[in-house]
């Protein structure tokens, strides 16, 4: 069964368990700064999905002056290409697209194309941030 809690950081258990697996995913598994990882938290509105109780996936989004920042999406590895993190995308932008605001990313390269087949359009050239490659990619809802 997978279910999806919604949360802030004030609920410091979920915000753990969060942080948890995002140290496995993009500090061990790619090698981030610890101290980028975590920026902009008290901003964030958080996500965990849970398959059997178990905690194996976690995003958040933020308000900015573009629009709507979606970061931070993470689904263990063990878990991942069973369609979990297509599960939390779909609540993300259940629960922001009726804001009203552009919705944005910064997606790793390998997941460009999933981003654009979930209506989002590369924008512009490829960056580095974190010391990995990325497109901006752009959902217009404006």
């Amino acid at each position: 069964m997978i279910r999806i809690k919604a949360f802030d950081i004030s609920d410091t258990g979920l915000y753990r368990t969060a942080l948890g697996i995002r140290r496995k995913v993009f500090i061990q598994g790619q090698h981030v700064d610890p101290a980028l990882e975590i920026e902009n938290e008290p901003l964030c509105r958080h996500y965990l999905l849970y398959l059997n109780d178990n905690p194996v996936g976690t995003a958040r989004w933020r308000k900015t002056a573009k629009g709507i920042k979606l970061e931070r999406f993470a689904v263990l590895e063990k878990f991942r290409n069973n369609g979990y993190g297509t599960v939390m995308l779909e609540k993300v932008l259940d629960d922001i697209l009726p804001m009203g605001y552009d919705i944005y990313l910064h997606s790793q390269l390998p997941a460009a194309g999933y981003y654009e087949r979930k209506g989002f359009i590369q924008t512009g050239e490829v960056f580095c941030e974190a010391g990995i490659d990325h497109f901006l990619m752009i959902r217009k809802v404006r």
